[in-house]
């Protein structure tokens, strides 16, 4: 009887016979396939795909592929000189819909592909959904492959639960892989997981950020879709080499307390030949009714989240990169576009669910399963959703109706923020409420605030080039703006080059632009953007209530004459509480009377004009005694000079 350390023998096994180019052998067992069709099993990487095993000591490969209405299936390579049916699989005798077989002597390292006929007997080629390995792009055939590695981050999966706590500092570097930096010997090259690690690793550790989130990294064929546009679910890309290589990135970054967050694009997939679109020759992933299943501004295809085998097929993808590469988190795209059929679309060209409403139900469901699925097998871990509606309760618990993610990305406070910033200064007085607007929703949810790769892309300018004024202006502004960022509740996510004031849009096709960092302007930005890093480290009134209502209040909320903004935050501990002021206009004002939180003296422990950071170096370096005149409704007050488009932080002594 066939036998393998994965899996369970099979009865009637022709294992014995030698000349069968394809042996009978299953690791899928009926419990397996029970949850497959109901939705409910969410390891199928450990069954499906291709598995190196070992079977009557004799090595090879066992192929298992989902298809139920293909007519007939095979497995070509280049083990057998891509001859197209000679290595048939068979067909399960259930409801499954899975083909599956072991090929001997099939090794690691063969490239492969499905050979279908499919449903309306169109011959059909097709990579593996649950291939681990992809060859390079243009080529698209998928490579046995496997995910051994001996890990060596024990101590931080350990201590996880406590470093990503959502009471815990949470500063994000986003990053696109093959444009971050390049060899400058080399500049078309796009450098491996391990000549990145070497660079990349000590420079998030160095800038003082938490987590870095790394831009799709699952296998894609058209390099300028940025990763967004997925063929291989189940595998890293190669372009930056093998899985092996992307768990010592990885890794890196765990031992030196960074945690790892992969971009997750479970909303839609392209058309390519070789991926899931009409993979047996019907709609199988994606849905059928093209109002369901197409999205029509990415020109991409939307899964079919009604269907059971396809959300085990998604959050098997989820758990995967969980599990098997150790992330510590999914940032998950275009969460908007799964929840409602209407998004980007006419209200006549739109789909409705059961009840006449343009909710998919079937998304829905498959998010909260999902959430609940990952927060159960996983320890410190945290989801992150890109949601642009106002669909209630996206960070709520599932058991409260809630979908169930972690964060969610704040897209109102991030557009409020940069339209204020860009307007001139002498007009900010006009639309002081656009600042303050915010805060009557940021409890409602746990948000994070994001000035993502989207915001300097497409025409929209670089970040520095959003603000108004000249040179000195502009820096001063855009240090503001990240002032403003860091001292509001919610976590933080700035994309690369933005913390030294890149000057032209991101170009994924190149390196950033290092070499801006001899001049005194951006060398300041990248400096100020670390000690930003360290104030929100080191500060616990900064992340103690990040989404709570408890950690902030204002001081001076209406000064619109003035375009000055105050507010306090609030930790566990009243000692560490601490006052945030914000001039919005390039006039310096002295002082300026601000009430008081609490009776006691105050230091400034932060200043956006700092030397150190381009600024012109006006700080108050004087310890500041309270005046029982009151202001700002409070008995006790100080004066203070504010810098011209500056950030004060001061702290009780």
């Amino acid at each position: 009887m066939a036998k393998s350390k994965q899996g369970t023998p099979v009865k009637n096994s022709i294992a014995e016979r030698t000349d069968a180019p394809v042996w009978i052998y299953s690791l899928l067992t009926d419990f397996d396939i029970a949850l497959f069709i109901s939705g409910k099993h969410f390891r199928l990487y450990e069954k499906m795909g291709a598995h190196l095993i070992e079977l009557n000591q004799t090595a090879g490969t066992y192929f298992s592929v989902w298809a139920p209405n293909a007519q007939d299936l095979y497995v070509t390579g280049d083990f057998n000189q891509w001859h197209k049916t000679s290595h048939r699989l068979y067909k399960r005798l259930d409801e499954s819909g899975i083909w599956e077989g072991f090929i001997p002597a099939v090794g690691k390292g063969t490239v492969y592909k499905y050979f279908i006929i499919g449903f309306d007997g169109a011959v059909i080629e097709k990579g593996d959904p649950f291939a681990t390995r992809w060859e390079h792009p243009p080529q698209t055939a998928s490579i046995v492959w496997d995910t051994d590695y001996s890990w060596k981050d024990k101590s931080w999966i350990k201590k996880r639960p406590q470093l990503t706590a959502l009471n815990q500092p949470m500063s994000v570097y986003e990053v696109h892989l093959g444009s971050w930096q390049r060899d400058p010997s080399e500049p078309d090259r796009i450098l491996t997981y391990k000549e990145i690690a070497n660079s990349l690793v000590p420079y998030v550790v160095e800038m003082g950020f938490t987590h870095v989130e790394l831009m799709p990294i699952m296998e894609y064929p058209y390099f300028p879709s940025w990763g967004y546009q997925i063929t291989g679910y189940f595998a890293a890309s190669s372009r930056h080499g093998t899985p092996q290589e992307l768990m010592y990135l990885v890794e890196q970054f765990h031992q030196h307390d960074i945690a790892v967050i992969l971009d997750w694009v479970p909303s839609h997939f392209p058309g390519d030949a070789h991926g899931l679109y009409k993979f047996d020759g019907t709609h199988l992933y994606e849905h059928a009714d093209m109002r369901k299943g197409f999205h029509p501004d990415w020109k991409s295809y939307i899964f079919n989240y009604d269907r059971n085998e396809v959300r085990s097929f998604l959050i098997s993808n989820a758990m995967y990169w969980l599990d098997q590469f150790h992330a510590d988190g999914l940032r998950v795209d275009a969460v908007a576009s799964m929840l409602y059929y209407d998004f980007s679309r006419k209200a006549g060209d739109a789909a409705t669910n059961e009840y006449g409403g343009s909710e998919n139900l079937g998304a829905i469901q498959f998010l909260k399963d999902l959430n609940d699925s990952i927060y159960t097998n996983f320890k410190g871990v945290q989801t992150i959703a890109e949601e642009s509606s106002t669909y209630p309760g996206v960070t709520h618990p599932v058991a409260d109706g809630g979908l169930g993610f972690g964060m969610k990305w704040m897209m109102g406070w991030m557009n409020d923020t940069l339209k204020y910033f860009k307007t001139d200064p002498i007009g900010r007085k006009f639309i002081h409420h656009q600042l303050t607007f915010s805060i009557t929703y940021a409890f409602t949810e746990n948000f994070m605030l994001p000035f993502s790769h989207d915001e300097v892309v497409h025409g929209k300018s670089s970040m520095i080039y959003k603000m108004p004024g000249d040179e000195w202006r502009k820096h001063a502004n855009l240090r503001l703006l990240y002032a403003y960022m860091f001292t509001q509740p919610g976590t933080k996510l700035l994309f690369m080059g933005n913390e030294f004031a890149q000057n032209g849009e991101w170009n994924f096709t190149r390196s950033l632009d290092w070499d801006l960092l001899q001049y005194p302007s951006h060398k300041g930005m990248q400096r100020y953007v670390k000690a930003l890093n360290t104030l929100y480290r080191t500060e616990p009134a900064l992340y103690d209530f990040s989404f709570s209502p408890e950690g902030f209040e204002w001081l001076s909320a209406d000064d619109t004459d003035h375009s000055i903004f105050a507010y306090i935050r609030k930790g566990h501990k009243a000692s560490d509480t601490l006052i945030v002021i914000l001039n919005m206009t390039p006039v310096y004002r002295e002082n300026y009377r601000m009430g008081l939180p609490i009776k006691s003296n105050w230091k400034e422990i932060f200043n956006s004009d700092a030397s150190e950071f381009f600024g012109s170096g006006i700080l108050n370096p004087q310890v500041f005694s309270p005046e029982k005149i009151g202001a700002n409704g409070r008995e006790y007050s100080i004066t203070i000079n504010i810098v011209p488009l500056g950030a004060i932080v001061l702290k009780q002594v």
